[in-house]
């Protein structure tokens, strides 16, 4: 799995472009450097004669390529507005060029752009935790020599600084993504999304099936009260049965696919997965660690979704389906039942769709179970980066007040007005993002979908401490408006969240470098394991689906899944915890 040249050309050939115009432009060899030592000395101390008239949070005259490996929709790429820019460069001096890989799987991406060794200024990728299966191939990468150890740097910064303060980052990030044992000391990888205070709800947001109120309403079905795959059985056959149709006046499918798209998510069936509130398909069976494949869980959902597509109370194309087609059936209404969304997606202001709420999980609970602090991207800069620290700066620049004032909330005067402190959204633009989204892109502000400063902004999160509201433009925004806040209200967020039970530990395929190194046998067959239960879903019958099944639990068995979870139960014994 991590032999990346292999990777490269034998599954990507050369049909990933990395669309790189100026990625070259400030990478130097170990041999330019040391015959150019003079030059930049003597430059850098011009640079500091320069900067005399810039600003104190002046850095650098330079251009910073960033590579993003991650979905075009997340990468940000071009919807910095041309004033946001204009006003980082007068501030900073950066001009920030982010280019994204025109690949829809980031993860072939990601191998085959650290196969590929050309790489720009910095790289972002997703890292939810260490037990993605990018996590492997970036520690590889980083134990090979490609990143830079950024540890001098951060230790340097404002706000970096504080992930080396005791008790800020969560384990995962600590231990296995950023200050590893087994590195010196080094950091290569940064993680982000990490929020200011332990276990903080920050946006309360209810992700899950969203089900169409006016199907709820005339089925008496209200949030909380579908609570097995049983349950969620019989209300697919009473809306197939109740002759519901769309804008269009066609019949609407029961059941539809996230509003993201096709995907394999366990809300609709959450029973039937063996999993806990992890999601890395491993639990506990008594003091036994197992996996899905040792159990016969598997062998249960593809039968229920079998035969929920051969009844057609599944989208037939659930699974496959595109973002975008997806979006155009919710707006629609061509969906009784979404699988997958959240409060604050523009698509739920309204209340047409309604949270249907969280089906019990495999062990029969479906409390909130939550990570003393979670991750969700990261960044990294080559090793052939000059000048990284630069870089670092930036990023620190961009996550404090000033640089999250500026992604979240855009140009004071255009975008918002400044009242004692905090950000006041100015009407026409809480208008525009909700009436107007491609017009509100073009802003430049993050609440319109610019997500240019994701990857180094979105860090050290506290937006109620910072921005006086947990969501941009709350506080302004009529009562009618407030379909996020609503929908926190159906789903009784408080309470669950005062009774929720807070896990600061790792996930099991946090393990798996530890258990196998770079081999990569195991990790292959996990990934492997759930798009073979996909194809199970879509075999031509029955005994194809359990050939499918049947095979991909052998391929487990003889990458050693008895062996690791064997592995896991010893770590426990040694006082690890586990977020299964």
């Amino acid at each position: 799995m991590f032999n990346f040249k292999k990777i490269f050309y034998a599954g990507m050939g050369l049909a990933l472009s990395l669309s790189l115009t100026a990625c070259g432009s400030n990478n130097t060899n170990e041999d330019d450097s040391k015959k150019e030592t003079k030059t930049e000395q003597s430059a850098d101390d011009k640079a500091k004669d320069d900067n005399k008239d810039h600003p104190d949070t002046w850095i650098a005259d330079r251009e910073i390529t960033l590579l993003v490996f991650e979905s075009a929709s997340d990468s940000g790429e071009g919807t910095m507005s041309p004033e946001i820019a204009d006003y980082i460069k007068e501030k900073t001096g950066i001009t920030l060029n982010i280019q994204s890989v025109s690949n829809d799987n980031s993860t072939e991406a990601l191998s085959a752009g650290l196969a590929s060794g050309d790489l720009p200024d910095a790289i972002a990728f997703y890292l939810d935790n260490s037990g993605r299966p990018e996590f492997p191939m970036l520690l590889q990468a980083s134990n090979e020599g490609m990143f830079t150890d950024l540890a001098p740097y951060l230790k340097e910064s404002k706000i970096y600084s504080k992930y080396f303060e005791d008790g800020y980052l969560p384990t995962d990030t600590k231990k296995n993504i950023m200050m590893r044992d087994d590195q010196d000391n080094a950091t290569y990888l940064v993680h982000m999304a990490i929020n200011r205070k332990p276990a903080d709800p920050g946006n309360k947001t209810i992700g899950g099936m969203y089900i169409r109120a006016d199907i709820a309403d005339k089925l008496g079905v209200k949030t909380g009260d579908i609570k097995t795959t049983e349950d969620m059985d019989k209300l697919l056959e009473k809306i197939a049965d109740g002759n519901f149709t769309d804008d269009n006046g066609k019949a609407v499918s029961p059941l539809g696919p996230t509003i993201w798209g096709g995907s394999d998510r366990a809300w609709p069936y959450q029973d039937m997965v063996w999993q806990g509130a992890g999601a890395q398909k491993f639990a506990k069976d008594g003091d036994k660690v197992k996996h899905e494949s040792m159990t016969d869980f598997a062998e249960k959902r593809v039968a229920k979704v079998r035969e929920w597509l051969d009844k057609g109370l599944m989208n037939p194309e659930y699974y496959t389906m595109e973002e975008t087609r997806a979006q155009e059936g919710i707006a629609n209404g061509s969906f009784a039942i979404i699988a997958d969304s959240h409060n604050y997606r523009p698509e739920m202001q309204d209340l047409r769709y309604i949270p249907l709420g969280d089906l019990n999980r495999a062990d029969g609970t479906n409390n909130m179970v939550i990570s003393y602090k979670s991750g969700y991207t990261g960044w990294a800069i080559p090793k052939t980066t000059k000048n990284p620290e630069e870089i670092v700066k930036f990023a620190d620049w961009m996550a404090s007040k000033e640089g999250k004032m500026l992604y979240f909330y855009g140009l004071e005067g255009k975008h918002y007005d400044l009242v004692d402190g905090k950000p006041v959204p100015k009407k026409e633009m809480i208008d525009m993002v909700d009436n107007e989204p491609e017009k509100a892109k073009k802003e430049g502000f993050r609440a319109g979908r610019a997500f240019w400063g994701e990857h180094f902004a979105y860090t050290d999160m506290d937006q109620m401490e910072d921005f006086g509201e947990l969501s941009w433009g709350e506080n302004e925004r009529g009562e009618e408006n407030k379909g996020a806040q609503k929908i926190i209200d159906m789903y009784d967020y408080d309470k669950k969240y005062e009774e929720a039970t807070v896990i600061d530990g790792l996930y099991p395929r946090a393990y798996l470098f530890e258990f196998e190194g770079s081999d990569g046998d195991l990790a292959q067959a996990l990934d492997d394991w759930d798009e073979d239960l996909v194809k199970a879903y879509y075999a031509k019958d029955d005994d194809e689906a359990k050939q499918i099944i049947d095979q991909a639990k052998k391929k487990l068995k003889e990458a050693k899944i008895e062996e690791f979870c064997k592995f896991l139960e010893d770590k426990e014994k040694e006082g690890d915890t586990i977020f299964y």
